[in-house]
């Protein structure tokens, strides 16, 4: 082989050989976020069934959110040893991100769990985008291209059919409003996440998710320790999957693996994919979530709700092909919120 020959053969090689890592890292990217949407599911499934055993959603919040601080602060010391410092640095920032987005769409999101079913409570939480998008349109004037018009207009016609709107069914007017005032919150998460990133303030994103989440947990624990919310803590033995289980079962379930397993994948996902993919991908969740809340707790849909559930992914899909601004494609995945705000330091 002439030395011409080796010139044009290495490159090549070195070509093939990249290609197939980038595509085990896109694959491994991929499982990752999948296995992030599945747990993230998992986590209004075992919250209900802990009211089902006397917890008050404020209870089954505290106890989520206390696993998600508990993982996200190990992280954070270990990854950046600084964080607690920069946070007091950056304390109004920190606060407000804790408050609404964390506190405020978990304890939403979970009281409209304890009114209607779970795979309708996160439907309505996931109309996010929809709000993002009516917010970017007030505040810019600029209008939306058509695809993302269609894509809202889509999305608010499956969310009619999974409440059976046109049936004339009955809705629970409660469920409904804190399913709306969870996509309110998980708006004001990519609101805020716009400005803190563009504010110059230095605020480490890892010390922002850290951060948030345990003011997220002082936050609702306050809310029930001083009556504002029912909290409501039980030894009853819960419910799941048809079997009877000690209350310590949903609570480890729900803390670890629909929390820090989930936010762990999720991480690791992210750093992985594109945002925008990674996002679309979480969309999953709320089909994860109907069928573990079948599993679980029997929760089956009709096949109108189903249909509707369908029509609201495409729609929200569609709307994040049309508008590909930051502020959208992250809120199409609710949950995925303070992951992308640590993926970008973690290490891949």
């Amino acid at each position: 082989m002439t030395n011409d020959h080796f010139t044009h053969y290495i490159p090549g090689e070195y070509l093939m050989s990249t290609l197939v890592r980038s595509q085990n890292h896109f694959r491994l990217g991929l499982m990752f976020a999948i296995g992030s949407a599945f747990t993230f599911g998992m986590s209004g499934p075992f919250a209900k069934s802990l009211m089902g055993a006397g917890w008050s959603p404020t209870a089954a919040v505290t106890a989520r959110l206390a696993g998600g601080a508990l993982v996200m602060a190990i992280f954070a010391t270990i990854v950046k040893p600084g964080w607690i410092r920069e946070a007091r640095a950056h304390a109004r920032t920190v606060v407000a991100y804790g408050l609404i987005p964390i506190a405020g769409a978990q304890l939403c999101y979970y009281n409209a769990v304890s009114h209607l079913s779970v795979g309708v409570a996160l439907l309505l939480e996931y109309t996010a985008p929809i709000l993002v998008v009516g917010w970017i349109w007030g505040t810019t004037r600029r209008r939306p291209r058509t695809m993302t018009l269609a894509g809202v207009a889509l999305a608010i016609a499956g969310i009619m059919l999974v409440l059976n709107v046109f049936e004339g069914a009955h809705i629970n007017t409660a469920g409904v409003l804190w399913g709306l005032a969870a996509a309110i919150c998980a708006a004001c998460y990519f609101m805020m996440s716009d400005e803190v990133s563009a504010d110059g303030s230095g605020l480490n994103s890892i010390t922002l998710a850290a951060g948030g989440l345990v003011v997220g947990t002082v936050a609702v624990a306050l809310l029930g320790l001083t009556g504002v919310m029912p909290l409501t803590f039980t030894a009853n033995n819960a419910d799941v999957a048809g079997f009877t289980v000690p209350w310590w079962v949903p609570v480890v379930m729900l803390a670890v693996v629909a929390t820090a397993i989930a936010y762990t994948l999720g991480i690791s996902g992210v750093a992985r994919l594109r945002p925008s993919f990674a996002s679309l991908v979480g969309l999953g969740e709320v089909l994860f979530a109907v069928l573990t809340a079948w599993v679980l707790l029997g929760e089956a849909v009709t096949g109108l709700q189903a249909v509707g559930g369908v029509v609201v992914l495409l729609g929200l899909a569609l709307a994040r092909q049309g508008d590909r601004s930051a502020e959208v494609t992250a809120a199409t995945w609710p949950d995925g919120g303070p992951i992308e705000e640590v993926a970008a330091e973690a290490p891949v």
